[in-house]
């Protein structure tokens, strides 16, 4: 029986039904008349379905008229063109964290998700996932009606297929226009794409609210590891029907505030999930007993402790690794887009640089980038730790605290260790990166970089050469060139001169070498260079450099005088492994190994006694080869120490943000040594955790080219005989190419001294109060008089300049008095007096010959013998003029001539009176004992009588 008969049968039974309780015979209606009827409404129903679909139907069309026709490979592109966060790695591939974006999310595999995720999405988002070919009719129509009467009942319509067309292609806006293009491209989208793609593609781009830490997420694996810290497939049933109802409210049932605690009340999130599990259930997916189980799961107890963002431990690396990977992102879309901003105008270059910026900063944020670095992180962290020691620090200073800034770097490779930003890392309102962004003059740093070094490069200067450190001014202004301590060292060789930090020697090997040449090696050290740079001044560190920028310098002396360019992004991937980009060592040739070696052996007397940075050696905990230089600007406004070993160069900076003078002393220590005590912490934290690395058992290797010479210490060239005899050879290294090649022009001289000054003794000055010296020419120098600059440790030199005379002979001696066995007097007043003449007279004698001759700057006394001597002294000018005797100074026992013989005659006068006087008292004496002789007889006899 056909369709048709069967539907005209049970009209038939229809008929009969309603025949039988005489309906239609009540209005006589036959049932030729009903079947009729039957088919005219019939016909008019099919008309008007047929009218209001055609309505619709050309009402959607109407709506997706505009919408371009897009292929397979457009609509897969975009459906997987997910924003996903970037994230960062240490050196050796140690995790470190994420990037700052606005949502987090992390792209997983279907297979590595559990299957109660995908089981409880699909119950409860869209049950007719595998049976709908990307859109379900009834569910449209019926979201349709409930839109147009304003119901308050939404049940909504879309597939999983659908909303990841909302989710990834289209707008959020919600239209008719929208809603109809949804359709069109869901119903596409199901011909490209499998179910399993689809599905693994809405669970990497659903939005799931906000994780343990406060930040938003999206996808499932975001999800899992940040509301219970497991992977997305070790989700269990509780865990996944919690998180598949998130969808529907992310908001409103996502159980962290912004700041990432647990929310009061997370009643609503947890009812959604009882009807998820509900809906898992009757759709077949769980049993009764597997849903009450995870009804019983304490969700909230399980929920993962927050896990700190990137920048709170490690603030300013992050912003420093996001400042280093934008431009190379940059550079990789434009290489893509094959463009070139060589070939543009300024005004478009700098529009197009912009563009691809701003662009390569939003991908960096969003395109889920592994970005490798060079950052040792345990090295990284020790340095913080050391800078930690506020002692070391001074004082605030306007509401500014004295900050720090240093780089340590990998001399063979340029690679970046490990740095300081700042003394306060992880505090969000410190971005400011003292060690890669603070651009600083360079003070003393900058010596050997474009003084010594590019002297000795020419030849125009060797270690042990003497440059004078005498006055001079700045060929342009006129004005003095002055050292730190306002005083002059006089003629001392260049390498006693970089150890104790001299200007004026600087500055003269700078001169020495021309101006484009000195410019290039500039810009082959990477130092920034200005218009018209270098200047006079430039050797003394009046250009202007970050840390990173003069640590890299640094390092240039520690690879062989090679510059290998400082690097800290190693590579980035993209998010399945492909690479955008990956760092090419360049490396550029600066100084020989000859210079370089001999740059070194100068800068190691920096950290030895004399030199500036003599306290290092006695602050670290381990031995290295290292050679360095400290740096100081004016107003010590700044403080520097670089330093370099076969291994790595370690550079600091301390200072003010807004060019405060650096406090002279804290805690008792001066500020030079008060950094370097800083680098020291930051060298012996590093050496905790990698000793190999920090304290290299090799030393640098001294050249074939670099030899050890001896030299005449006054004049750099080959010693003579006279230089030999004053004892003024020294050995020091030179460059093969430039050792010297002539004798120096020292001869032998008489010389005497006046008012501490060596002149040469003219043919008419006495010869006992010459002594011999060498001759030297301050034409060698250039500098004229050369007697004030001669070193402390070396006397004897005798300049061009004859002993002065002043035409008269010289006035008598004052002060001459003699105490004990100390003869002195004062001091000549005439300017030529060369030395002074004693003379003595024995007792008795006024013939005074010269005992003794003293020199004019050795003293004005003499020892001499006291008792019966007479002195005096006179005073010898430089052509032989003699004053007259002093006044005389004599013993106690001293008698001129005349007194002596007054005093003999005295004395045998004496002699005679008592002579005569003997000869009369003779004769007196013969009666005198007669009448003794009676007396006593008297005596006797009166003894007698009274013993009677």
């Amino acid at each position: 029986m056909s369709m048709f008969s069967q539907i005209k049968e049970r009209i038939h039974v229809l008929y009969k039904k309603l025949d039988d309780i005489q309906l239609f015979r009540k209005i006589g209606i036959t049932y030729q008349v009903f079947w009729n009827l039957f088919l005219l409404f019939i016909v008019f129903a099919l008309m008007s379905m047929f009218f209001v679909g055609g309505t619709a139907a050309g009402y959607f069309a109407s709506l997706v008229q505009d919408e371009p026709l897009q292929n397979s490979e457009e609509m897969t592109t975009k459906i997987h063109n997910y924003e996903e966060t970037s994230q960062v790695f240490f050196a050796g591939d140690t995790y470190m964290g994420e990037l700052p974006s606005d949502l987090e999310r992390h792209q997983v595999a279907l297979d590595d998700i559990s299957d109660y995720v995908k089981q409880a999405i699909i119950a409860t988002e869209d049950e007719y996932f595998y049976e709908h070919e990307g859109i379900v009719p009834k569910a449209i129509m019926r979201a349709t009606y409930q839109e147009f009467a304003n119901s308050s009942t939404q049940t909504g319509g879309s597939t999983l297929t659908q909303q990841l067309i909302k989710q990834q292609i289209l707008s959020s806006e919600v239209s008719f226009d929208r809603k109809a293009t949804e359709i069109l491209l869901a119903m596409r989208l199901e011909h490209f794409m499998s179910k399993e793609d689809i599905l693994e593609a809405y669970l990497n781009v659903v939005p799931f609210g906000r994780n343990a830490s406060g930040n938003q997420i999206a996808g499932v694996q975001s999800a899992a590891t940040g509301i219970f810290g497991v992977e997305a497939k070790d989700l269990n049933l509780a865990q996944s029907a919690f998180i598949a109802g998130l969808p529907q409210s992310p908001f409103g049932y996502t159980p962290f505030l912004s700041s990432g605690e647990v929310k009061a009340s997370i009643d609503p999130a947890l009812n959604r999930m009882r009807t998820v599990l509900s809906r898992m259930q009757s759709e077949g997916y769980i049993s009764e007993e597997e849903m009450q189980e995870a009804l019983d799961y304490d969700i909230q107890a399980n929920f993962t402790d927050r896990t700190p963002p990137i920048t709170e431990k490690y603030q300013y690396l992050t912003y420093e690794i996001m400042s280093r990977a934008t431009p190379i992102i940059a550079e990789a879309k434009m290489a893509a887009d094959e463009v070139n901003l060589d070939d543009m105008s300024d005004a478009k270059r700098n529009e197009t640089a912009q563009e691809y910026t701003a662009a390569a900063a939003h991908d960096l944020s969003n395109n889920g980038y592994r970005i490798h670095t060079t950052i040792d992180q345990d090295i990284y962290d020790a340095m913080q730790d050391a800078v930690k020691d506020n002692s070391l620090f001074g004082p605030e200073k306007e509401g500014e605290n004295e900050e720090v800034g240093a780089v340590l770097q990998d001399n063979k490779t340029g690679a970046i260790i490990g740095f300081v930003g700042g003394r306060e890392e992880g505090n969000q309102d410190k971005q400011f990166n003292h060690a890669t962004q603070a651009k600083r003059q360079t003070g003393s740093t900058m010596k050997p970089l474009l003084g010594y070094a590019p002297a000795m490069e020419i030849g125009s200067t060797q270690p042990g050469i003497v440059i004078p450190d005498t006055p001079m001014n700045y060929s342009s202004s006129g004005d003095p060139i002055r050292n730190f301590d306002h005083g002059y060292k006089g003629l001392q060789s260049a390498r006693k001169s970089l150890a104790q930090s001299r200007n004026v020697p600087a500055v003269r090997a700078a001169n020495s070498v021309q101006h484009d040449a000195a410019r290039e090696t500039l810009q082959r050290l990477g130092i920034p260079v200005q218009d018209g740079a270098p200047f006079e001044s430039t050797v003394l560190g009046t250009i202007d450099m970050t840390v990173e920028e003069n640590t890299n310098a640094y390092s240039t002396f520690g690879n062989g005088g090679k510059r290998v360019e400082s690097y800290m992004i190693d590579r980035i991937e993209t998010a399945d492994g492909d690479i955008v980009f990956e760092h090419e060592e360049k490396e550029t040739d600066v100084f020989t190994v000859e210079t370089n070696y001999l740059t070194l052996d100068m800068m190691r007397d920096v950290l030895k006694s004399g030199g500036t940075a003599s306290s290092v050696p006695g602050n670290l905990n381990f031995s290295a080869d290292w050679a360095g230089k400290t740096g100081t600007t004016q107003n010590t406004r700044d403080s520097w120490f670089v330093a370099t070993n076969p291994n790595v160069t370690l550079g600091v900076w301390i200072g003010y943000d807004s060019n405060h003078s650096i406090t002279q002393t804290v805690n008792g220590l001066r500020y030079g040594p008060r950094n370097q005590k800083i680098w020291s912490n930051i060298a012996n934290a590093a050496y905790g955790v990698n000793a190999e690395l920090m304290a290299p058992s090799n030393s640098f290797s001294q050249p074939e080219g670099v030899v050890s010479r001896k030299i005449c210490s006054l004049t750099g060239t080959a010693p003579s005989k006279a230089c030999e005899e004053a004892g003024l050879v020294t050995t020091d290294l030179f460059n093969k190419k430039f050792l010297p090649n002539s004798s120096d022009d020292l001869k032998s001289e008489r010389y005497v001294t006046i008012n501490g000054k060596n002149y040469k003794a003219r043919s008419q000055t006495p010869e006992e109060f010459t002594e011999r010296g060498i001759s030297l020419s301050g034409d060698l120098f250039n500098i004229g008089d050369i007697s004030s600059y001669l070193p402390d440790s070396v006397s004897g030199i005798v300049s061009d300049q004859e002993a002065p005379d002043d035409g008269s002979t010289p006035g008598k001696v004052s002060g001459v008095s003699l105490s004990g066995s100390s003869l002195s007097w004062s001091k000549h007043g005439a300017s030529d007096i060369v030395g002074y003449r004693v003379y003595r007279a024995d007792n008795g004698s006024d013939n005074f010959k010269v005992v003794q001759s003293v020199k004019g700057n050795e003293s004005t006394s003499a020892d001499v013998n006291d008792g019966k001597y007479a002195y005096y002294v006179t005073a010898v000018d430089s052509v032989g003029n003699e004053s007259d005797a002093s006044d005389i100074a004599k013993g106690n026992d001293w008698l001129s001539k005349d007194e002596e013989e007054q005093k003999k005659k005295e004395e045998d006068d004496a002699q005679s009176d008592e002579d005569e006087q003997g000869d009369s008292d003779s004769d007196s004496d013969d009666d005198s004992d007669e009448d003794e002789q009676d007396n006593t007889d008297d005596d006797d006899n009166d003894e007698e009588s009274d013993d009677d």
